[in-house]
């Protein structure tokens, strides 16, 4: 079932100002519930993989929490470290993607992954986290969805010009007709982290032309990198579009900012070994039929 996207660390290298610029941040108020919800503590460890320009990284810095941001786009961590510096919280940055991780690393009482799963093998990215995730711990994956409303037209203009310049070419776009592409739990229940709960706020918020232009950017699919000759084509005819759409490039933008926190199954948590024995899985109550 799963197929991973070809391994590409610098995928988001000219997207980078666009990226930290026009994409949607996480609610302070979401980051809570997820604290809330795992009874996060100060200090607590906390892995923000594909951290990006540290959109999640700092939010979770922000509520005490020890966190490592990983990338493995150079570009994006410089953005992450100057995010965190503004805020006034500590990061400890981390260049690598899901194919550096080891099962020594950490442990981590969560890690986090904000619209980044579709790039990784996620089975294997799953099977690691589970060596390095400590009991009662979670992996939160984070996005943004777009409801089908009037307010968000702009959107789906968005999309279907970005499908004209080569999106839904791309494999990752493939696989959201064939999988549903933030569809995580067929590989969830494939994995140890199966009891999941989902967590969400609605956003609304007024978004201009430009911004569009520069979220467009932000995109892997439609970087300046990936569209390359065709990117000044592409930017005129989105800019005509929306136009058309509102003459005075005004618009406004609901979505849903979504959490998806997976933990392991009440009855499988890993419980400690002593020194020198290995870790298992023992369930919480021994079934009727040994």
């Amino acid at each position: 079932m799963d197929r991973p996207v070809p391994y590409e660390p610098r995928r988001f290298q000219s997207a980078v100002p666009y990226y930290e610029r026009y994409r949607l941040g996480y609610p302070e108020r979401l980051i809570a519930r997820v604290v809330a919800l795992l009874g996060l503590e100060p200090g607590d460890a906390v892995l923000d993989l594909g951290c990006g320009p540290g959109s999640l990284s700092v939010p979770f810095a922000r509520a005490g929490l020890a966190v490592t941001a990983a990338d493995p786009e150079p570009e994006m961590l410089v953005a992450a470290e100057i995010a965190a510096d503004e805020a006034g919280v500590p990061l400890k940055l981390w260049r690598g993607g899901s194919y550096d991780l080891t099962p020594d690393m950490g442990p981590y009482r969560l890690v986090s992954i904000g619209r980044a799963f579709h790039w990784m093998d996620r089975l294997a990215t799953l099977a690691v986290l589970d060596k390095i995730i400590t009991p009662g711990g979670a992996v939160a994956f984070f996005h943004d969805a777009h409801p089908v409303l009037p307010e968000n037209v702009w959107f789906k203009t968005l999309c279907k010009i970005g499908d004209k310049y080569g999106r839904a070419a791309q494999k990752h776009s493939g696989e959201r007709k064939a999988l549903g592409h933030r569809r995580y739990e067929p590989f969830l229940y494939q994995s140890a982290f199966t009891r999941l709960d989902g967590l969400s706020v609605t956003i609304r918020k007024p978004i201009n032309e430009d911004e569009i232009v520069g979220r467009a950017f932000s995109q892997s699919t439609s970087s300046p990198e990936k569209l390359g000759a065709q990117a000044n084509a592409f930017e005129a005819e989105l800019r005509d579009s929306l136009r058309a759409l509102s003459p005075d490039g005004h618009f406004i933008e609901i979505a849903e900012m979504v959490a998806l926190v997976a933990r392991r199954s009440i009855g499988q948590e890993k419980c400690e070994a002593p020194e020198g024995r290995a870790t298992v899985f023992r369930p919480a109550v021994r079934p009727e039929n040994d």
